[in-house]
Formats: structure tokens, sequence, C-alpha cells
């Protein structure tokens, strides 16, 4: 009788385990007896710290529950039936232990992002209807008893968004950073410039965005209708006000998102030089491109004028984004500019440079100094080790060099593109999938990422920050196309990055992957299906 018990509780602990469906999975997760349930007289009991957590979940759980749940400031006094939100003790921020018994709910971190990641694990925990904006009637709001101790693997826990090809709103974004939040990333990096629009308001140069952030058609041989980014005369594009921009920082900032712009330079860097093309090498046409191509949308290396324009640009973007980075690019620099430019050859000259690659060094190690005088650091794309890696430069590795980088001592975020480039299509039968710009990466090609190099000694391995996904919009241009590009495979990415290498387990994450599915159907988000054929 008790061998068949046993077997019985065996089973029943099997399926509570697969009912918890949590995306990354968590460091440990023991499930319990019993559940919570979830009703109109809970309430959430908060020390001030964990304050701003308790209010973004009340607003969370009242959308599909329509308990408008009180908010207690008094952990000393919390009784059964609550959700205590408690900040105390030592260690990563980011960790947090989550205790769920028939009596209540108790999230313990030492600080605020810890506390704030307890909530959206416990927000996983509930049904997947919890997730819908509107009132849902018939559902029993329990959690599975469980106990949860996590923390992250690694810091940066990125996500790109190129905004530059096809502009966002406001709005849209942060629906992005929303999603972030939910499988716990930490790092939006915003590329707000590139050749074909530049998107953040310079008061200094109000032509970056009056002339800069527009062009005549949507391009990519796309058609008009795929988005609605335009202005009363027909211009396609847009930029943010400043105003914007510190608005989606602090909306960021609550949901624990440190928001990483980029300005790109000295390449892709057209609508710019539309603008102002004196910062550019002369007889060169800068015109912003509708289409794809070689553009030649360069800065001067030899004008000293360029630079002082880098650094007017970069006192006006570093007081609005908080973080320790400005990503300043630097790939794909087309240097055909500066092997025809007197001014560039006479800085090679000058400086003792042996060629344009170490002329790429000598722009990026000048720009390098104008952002540590800002108080930033300067981050960029794998070929800003051209001619030699500026001294305190951190790398975004997309085509090598993140080895050499880190046994040197700098800084590296893990972006290739084999495994993070969500541009790519998600099948190989590119007439069943919206048109992407090429290549071939599957959700399991992204689970299957590992962030920190073989090749790496123990020595050098803190120099990894960690992974990050890129998505580039050259034929995205609307909200929905992002979202069926970021899912599942971001939930993927963010398993990679949160999670113990130990806990990587595909069919374990595609069952978990389903459940989550309904999940991302309640919010109405336009994601991937996993049954849909490779």
């Amino acid at each position: 009788m008790s061998k068949y018990l046993a077997t019985i509780l065996l089973l029943a602990a099997a399926q509570l385990n697969a009912s918890i469906a949590v995306i990354p999975v968590p460091a440990k997760l023991v499930p319990q007896a019993g559940e919570f349930r979830l009703d109109a007289k809970t309430r959430i009991v908060t020390d001030e710290l964990a304050r701003p957590a308790a209010e973004l979940l009340a607003a969370r759980l009242r959308s599909a529950t329509g308990f408008k749940l009180k908010i207690k400031s008094d952990t000393a006094k919390a009784g059964d039936d609550d959700i205590w939100l408690v900040t105390d003790g030592a260690g990563n921020p980011e960790s947090y232990m989550l205790s769920v018994t028939p009596q209540g709910v108790v999230i313990h971190a030492p600080a605020a992002a810890g506390i704030f990641y307890g909530t959206e694990t416990l927000l996983q925990l509930l049904p997947p209807a919890i997730f819908s904006a509107k009132p849902v009637t018939g559902t029993s709001w329990s959690v599975p008893g469980v106990e949860i101790a996590d923390a992250p693997r690694y810091p940066w826990r990125g996500f790109m968004l190129d905004v530059s090809r096809h502009f966002f709103t406001k709005p849209e974004v942060e629906q992005v950073l929303d999603l972030m939040a939910l499988y716990k990333l930490n790092t939006f990096h915003w590329h707000l410039v590139d050749d074909q629009g530049w998107r953040i308001q310079i008061k200094k140069y109000p032509k970056l965005t009056s002339v800069g952030a527009w062009r005549d058609a949507i391009g990519f041989g796309l058609d008009p209708k795929d988005a609605t980014a335009y202005d009363r005369s027909g211009r396609y594009g847009g930029f943010y006000t400043q105003r914007e921009i510190r608005e989606v920082v602090a909306y960021a900032a609550a949901r624990h998102i440190t928001v990483v712009p980029e300005i790109e330079m000295p390449g892709h860097s057209s609508a710019a030089l539309t603008a102002y093309p004196q910062f550019g090498c002369p007889n060169i046409d800068f015109a912003v491109p509708a289409k794809g191509g070689v553009f030649t949308g360069v800065y001067c290396a030899g004008n000293d004028a360029t630079f002082a324009f880098i650094n007017d640009v970069l006192s006006e973007v570093t007081p609005l984004f908080p973080g320790k980075y400005i990503h300043i690019g630097g790939d794909e620099v087309v240097k055909s500019n500066w092997q025809h430019c007197a001014k560039c050859q006479l800085r090679i000259k000058n400086e003792g440079l042996k060629d344009e690659k170490e002329l790429q060094s000598y722009f990026i190690r000048r720009v390098e100094k104008l952002v540590t005088a800002h108080g930033k650091s300067l981050i960029g794309w794998s070929e800003i080790r051209e001619g030699g890696l500026a001294p305190t430069a951190a790398l975004m590795d997309w085509i090598g060099g993140g080895v050499e980088a880190a046994r040197s001592g700098h800084e590296v975020v893990m972006a290739p593109t084999k495994y993070s480039y969500f541009d790519h299509y998600q099948s190989t039968n590119h007439t069943q999938e919206p048109l992407a710009i090429g290549g071939f990466l599957p959700l399991k090609r992204v689970y299957e990422f590992e962030p920190m190099p073989v090749k790496l000694a123990p020595e050098f391995q803190s120099h990894i920050l960690g992974g990050q996904a890129n998505l580039w919009t050259e034929y995205i241009p609307s909200l929905a196309r992002v979202e069926y590009m970021m899912f599942p495979r971001l939930c993927a990415l963010a398993e990679v990055n949160w999670s113990p290498a130990s806990a990587r387990d595909w069919e374990g994450f595609k069952e978990r992957t389903g459940v989550n599915e309904q999940r991302l159907a309640a919010m109405g988000v336009n994601y991937r299906p996993l049954a849909k054929p490779e």
C-alpha cells in the first residue's frame, strides 16, 4: 500500500511540475503540495523598496481578474492569503526566493530588481489568462505550491531593436520592453541611427530629424501599406523627441531594463550626412537610401569638425541614458571614401598610421575619449577591433573577436549571427514565412547558443557579460512582424542567458513553450506557433 501511495505521489508531483511552465527555468524549483488561490481579498504587502514592483503587479493582476488588490506597506503585519514582497539579505541584486503555500506567497530578494523578477515568475505560475488585458471570467486564479531560489547566469541579457530601417512608435517600443521584462531580459539595445534614418532629437542639429529622419519611400521592395510611419506629406520615417526618450528610459527602468543607445559611426551614417554633408568626405553623394545596397555614408576622419559634431551629439545623448554604455556601432565601414579623401590621407600620414584600418582605429579611439569624457563607456561591434581595440572599449561580438578581446581584459557581449540574428528566417520554406533578410535560425539553434566561448580560459570568463539577440528590420516594417520574429526565439535566448547551463533541456523547454503560447495569445502577441513546421 505504501509503495502504491508513493507511486501516486510521484505521478502527482510530475503533473504539477509539468504545469509549472516558467521561462526562463529557475535555477532551483521544488514543487510543493497545495496551491494558493488569489481572490478579491488578497493583499500585496510590501516594504518601500519593493513598492514599485507591487504596483506593477497589482496593475497586471487587475487587468485580467478585475480584482483591485490593496497594497499595504507593512510586512511585519502581513497575514494569511497575502502576497508578501520583502527586500532583505545580501547577494546578487537580481536574485530572489519565491515560496507559494496555501497560506500565501512570499518573495524575498536583496534588491528591487530581484523582487521584480520574482513577481514576473509569479505571473507565469498563474493561469495564462492572467496576461489578458480584459477581465476573464470562469477562471480559478490559483498558483501551484512551489519553492524557488533563482538568480541569473549573466548580467547582460539583451535584445536589440533596429528602429532606423523602420520607425516604431513610443507605445510600440514600450510593448517590446514589457515582453522583455516578462522573460527577465535586462538590456534594451536601441539602434537609433543608421543609413535609413536618424531617430533621436538633437537640438543643436535640428536637420538630423527634420531631414535625416525621413525618406521618400518605405524601400526594401516592401508594400507601402505594410507600415503606417508616414507624415502628412507622405514622407516615411519618424523620430523620438528627447522627452519621449526620457519617458521610454523611465519605463524601461521601472522594469529593471537598461537602455543602451546606438549612435552609429563612422559608417552607416547616410542619414546624418544627408542633413549635414560637411562632416563627410568631399564630393560624395550622401542621399538617404530607400533601398538596399552599399552605402557611402561614412564620416570624414580627417576633418576635426567631424569630431566636434560627434561631441555635440554625445553631449545631448549621454544625459538621456543613465546606463554605463554608449554603443557607437563601428561595423561595415566602407573605407573607399577615405582612400580618395585628401584630408583622410593627410590624417593617416600625420598620425603615422599604416592604412585605412588603422584610421578606423584612430577614429574609434578618439571617439572613445569623447564618450569617456561624458562619463560613459564605449561599446561597439566586432569591427572596432580593426587596427587595434580602443583601451577601455567593450566589444559586441557578431562576427568574431570576442575571445581575443576578453583575453585582453575587455568586456564582451556575445551576439553571433549563427545563434542570435532574429532577422533570419525561421523556416527553410520561405513561401510560408514573412519576408526576411535571408539565412535560417530555427528555435532549437537559439536554444543551443552558449555565450561562454569554449576556448576562453577560466581566468578570462568574467569578461563575458552575456548574450544578446539582434533584430535588424530591413524587411520588418510593423510591430506584428517584430513580434513574429521575436517569439518564441526570444524565450530561448532568455533561458540561455538566465538559467544555469546544467538546466538546459530542449524537450522540457518545448513543453513550457507550448504553455507560453497561451500567454502570448492572451497578450495579443503575433508569435510563430511551435507546431508550425521549420
